[in-house]
């Protein structure tokens, strides 16, 4: 099993691994557009104005393309550590057994708007690029990783839960993935998607699938795995599930 999960807008600093090295992530197959993005985005940090245009920074953000400029010098950690924020907080790796961190590096994976996808112990370093950020010299991201992301991802041999949404998904969509709706269901009945908890379920749903031991290979054993742990899960289709909390 492999569970694909979002990334974050906010990294953690520093690091105490080596300088980014394209050929130390996974599917090396997307490095020809990984080394063009790179390469494009420390050549944007050189011009502040249109950095933060491109980016869409705010004042207060600017800092972030200082973290560009020093893409290929600065210290690397594991994604999984990079990344931080809501769904990272419930995920909570930091807090896992040494046997829980060692599923976690077999079945995680994250999407990048840099990377496309990287495993969860990939080397990275902090950086600032949003799914649906246009660089200067290129279409939309989604022009460029598609042709290349999905292929990759569709080599997976093994039931792919793909917890992305919006931009990133649209980056490289997996058919036959299993995908992931969490839903609020209100005292009346009727239910709307959760907007901000979202990533917070998400994050407790890939902890618990580190955690298990079931193998999990389809929709149905998915949901039976979750259901044991607490959740509240209906099966949509056999390609989609709902989460439901209240």
């Amino acid at each position: 099993m492999r569970v694909i999960l979002p990334p974050s807008e906010t990294k953690s600093d520093g690091g105490r691994g080596a300088p980014l090295d394209l050929e130390a992530l996974c599917l090396p197959e997307l490095n020809a557009v990984r080394r063009r993005l790179a390469d494009a985005l420390v050549e944007l940090s050189a011009d502040l104005d249109a950095s933060q245009k491109a980016l869409g920074l705010g004042r207060a953000q600017l800092a972030e393309v200082d973290r560009n400029a020093e893409l290929f010098l600065s210290p690397t950690r594991p994604a999984v550590e990079r990344y931080t924020g809501v769904l990272y907080d419930a995920l909570d790796h930091r807090g896992m057994t040494r046997a829980s961190k060692t599923k976690a590096a077999d079945r995680l994976m994250i999407g990048s708007a840099l990377f496309g996808v990287v495993a969860a112990t990939d080397p990275i370093p902090a950086y600032r690029l949003s799914g649906g950020s246009r660089l200067p010299g290129f279409g939309t991201l989604a022009s460029v990783w598609k042709p290349v992301l999905s292929p990759a991802l569709e080599e997976i041999d093994d039931f792919v839960l793909d917890l992305r949404s919006g931009a990133y998904l649209s980056l490289g969509p997996i058919r036959g993935a299993v995908t992931a709706t969490v839903v609020t269901e209100q005292p009346d009945g009727s239910r709307k998607v959760v907007s901000h908890f979202n990533k917070h379920y998400k994050g407790l749903i890939a902890r618990d699938l580190v955690k298990t031991r079931a193998k999990v290979g389809d929709v149905d054993k998915l949901a039976a795995v979750l259901s044991d742990a607490g959740h509240r899960i209906e099966i949509t289709s056999p390609t989609e599930i709902t989460v439901v909390t209240e």
